[in-house]
């Protein structure tokens, strides 16, 4: 088969077209599963890169976004909030909304459903001064905890075994060294590169929502429930969003915007400021982990223990919550409940005496959570493999050479080969070369965490000891997903997870206090820029021979502990809490001398 026409090997003129073979009948045949798969030596397109076609247009800047629809007689859109959420379930509860406040900003009118608030305007900018300038008296909510990680700590939780084999206390006793350390983690944002937007046609037959959901199926159930319409009367368009990898709040803006526009009987377009993006975020959850590990003489892993405390993701978004008046609401079971089912901390090793403990922490008072790119698998990694590279340098070995000796699986032993190799990776022990120079340099190697696929990063950083800025120079970052279609998608999959990574574990955090959060701009919740980010080098480990698993996001978690591990031995310190900021680096340099 190739370009649409069968044909007989050795006999090329004996062929078909398929759509002579289908002729004007309905292709209903059935499979059965049976017919021989073409031999790997023979794939033409499988295992080949091809170039994405949307690219031209987004580096040129005319690709269209969400951001950029437009239709005639619309209105503007914007929420009106507290700046910052508070703790979840305080919700955002108005008690007083003085209009008149707004009466000199022609055609601005407020929208209040339940105790969802916005305003509409005919012109985008009178929409912003609406939203700026009306009065609102909220209601005072209870305080967010004032250290978050002592507070998680104390919680009432709901424990799972994750993992329990073999006698892990005993195995303890008997090791000839012992890592053991506490991790903290924290919340961040999903900070797309332009804050979502959403546009929507509600009428009394129907409703029209154009958005950047990722489950037009669910957002359309979603939509029925604040709009009180039948499910079949809501058509959901999809436009791709500038930039979100996880749950963002593109729900949120398309709820928003469908709540307007049934208000004012007219299609609203609503748009998030960057206040309201980073301000009222769904955010990937802080983790508290506490990690211990135990080698033999030989160096040979002998015990592993991981306790981790976070709490799990949202069911509904904000604007719904609002509208409808419901109470909070968390998922804690099933497989979108992430302490229990993703937490495959340390996995990749072969270890005879394994534990590993969740600590579901419940949401209320906390901030609100939900899935961002490689959900936790940053804080899990960046606890699991500072411990694993604790272990290698108490038995004086090469962090390299330790995890060969320790793998547990051929695949997770393939890209931390493949990640090495791209990098010339030199044998020595961590941290077995420092200097008091301003700049040092560093290099660490670690594993993501599993989830579909497999993952290894080597990075190498540098560390100016005066200032405390980390800078990453150079990630090297490893990829198995089975048998890959195309390789350049993988590789843009690579690329991106690296770059992200590196702004994630040096840079952001969602900051509150007890009021609410206040990481609300560029400024208080910084992002790694374009001339900070590591140069990447991508590598495809290609198994044609293993089904397809999609390439997942192991990549992620490797690179923030690759970059914690490179820091040991630019410095001989470990900084065991991220974002690894200037004011950190500087106080566990200080704290060593």
């Amino acid at each position: 088969m190739s370009k649409g026409v069968v044909s007989i090997d050795g006999h090329p003129t004996r062929s078909v077209t398929y759509g002579a073979l289908l002729g004007d009948k309905p292709f209903n045949v059935k499979f059965t599963g049976t017919a021989p798969q073409k031999p790997i030596n023979r794939y033409k397109l499988v295992g080949a890169s091809v170039p994405r076609v949307d690219i031209p247009a987004k580096a040129g800047g005319t690709y269209v976004h969400m951001q950029h629809v437009r239709v005639p007689d619309m209105l503007h859109g914007r929420i009106v909030r507290p700046r910052g959420q508070r703790a979840y379930g305080a919700g955002a509860k108005p008690l007083s909304i003085d209009e008149s406040s707004i009466a000199d900003i022609a055609g601005a009118r407020v929208v209040r459903k339940g105790d969802f608030v916005g305003v509409v305007a005919a012109r985008e900018w009178d929409a912003v001064k609406a939203a700026r300038a009306l009065k609102v008296t909220w209601q005072e909510s209870p305080p967010l905890p004032e250290n978050l990680f002592d507070s998680m700590r104390a919680a009432k939780t709901t424990d799972t075994v994750i993992a329990d084999w073999g006698d892990a206390a005993g195995a303890f006793a008997q090791a000839a060294h012992v890592a053991s350390s506490t991790y903290r983690c924290p919340y961040q944002s999903h900070a797309p590169f332009a804050a979502n937007c959403a546009l929507a046609d509600v009428r009394p037959n129907g409703a029209l929502v154009m958005s950047s959901t990722q489950d037009i199926y669910n957002s359309r159930e979603m939509l029925a429930q604040v709009l009180g319409l039948a499910v079949d009367k809501i058509r959901v368009q999809y436009h791709e969003g500038s930039g979100t990898f996880g749950r963002s709040c593109y729900e949120d803006a398309a709820q928003a915007a469908a709540v307007m526009s049934q208000a004012v009987a007219k299609p609203v377009r609503v748009q998030f400021t960057r206040s309201d993006e980073l301000g009222w975020d769904d955010y990937g959850p802080a983790h508290l982990a506490d990690v211990r590990a135990g080698i033999d003489a030989s160096g040979k892993l002998v015990a592993y223990e991981y306790h981790g405390w976070q709490h799990g993701w949202m069911v509904n978004e904000t604007t719904h919550e609002l509208v409808l008046l419901t109470p909070p609401k968390e998922r804690t079971t099933g497989a979108a409940s992430i302490p229990v089912n993703r937490m495959s901390t340390g996995s990749m090793y072969a270890v005879a005496n394994r534990r590993v403990v969740s600590h579901a922490v419940p949401m209320v008072g906390y901030l609100k959570g939900a899935p961002l790119r490689s959900p936790l698998d940053l804080s899990f990694a960046f606890a699991s493999e500072q411990t694993i590279d604790e272990l290698a340098f108490m038995a004086k070995l090469d962090p390299l050479a330790f995890r060969r000796n320790n793998i547990g699986d051929a695949r997770w032993l393939g890209v931390l080969n493949a990640a090495a190799a791209a990098a010339a990776w030199k044998p020595k022990v961590a941290a077995s070369s420092l200097s008091d120079a301003e700049v040092v340099t560093g290099r660490g190697i670690a594993l993501g965490t599993h989830h579909v696929s497999y993952g290894a990063a080597v990075a190498d950083i540098g560390v100016d000891r005066r200032t405390g800025n980390i800078v990453a120079t150079h990630v090297y970052g490893a990829l198995d997903a089975g048998q890959v279609i195309n390789p350049g998608l993988v590789e843009n999959q690579i690329v991106g997870q690296a770059i992200q990574a590196t702004s994630r574990v040096l840079k952001e955090e969602v900051t509150f206090d007890k009021s609410g959060v206040t990481s609300l701009d560029w400024v208080s919740y910084p992002v790694l820029r374009f001339a900070e980010h590591p140069q990447v080098t991508a590598v495809v480990v290609q198994r044609l021979d293993e089904p397809s698993t999609g390439a997942g996001e192991e990549v992620m978690g490797a690179t923030a502990a690759a970059i914690a591990n490179a820091f040991f031995d630019a410095t001989g310190v470990r900084l065991r809490q991220y974002p690894m900021t200037p004011r950190r680096v500087k106080a566990a340099l200080a704290a060593k001398t």
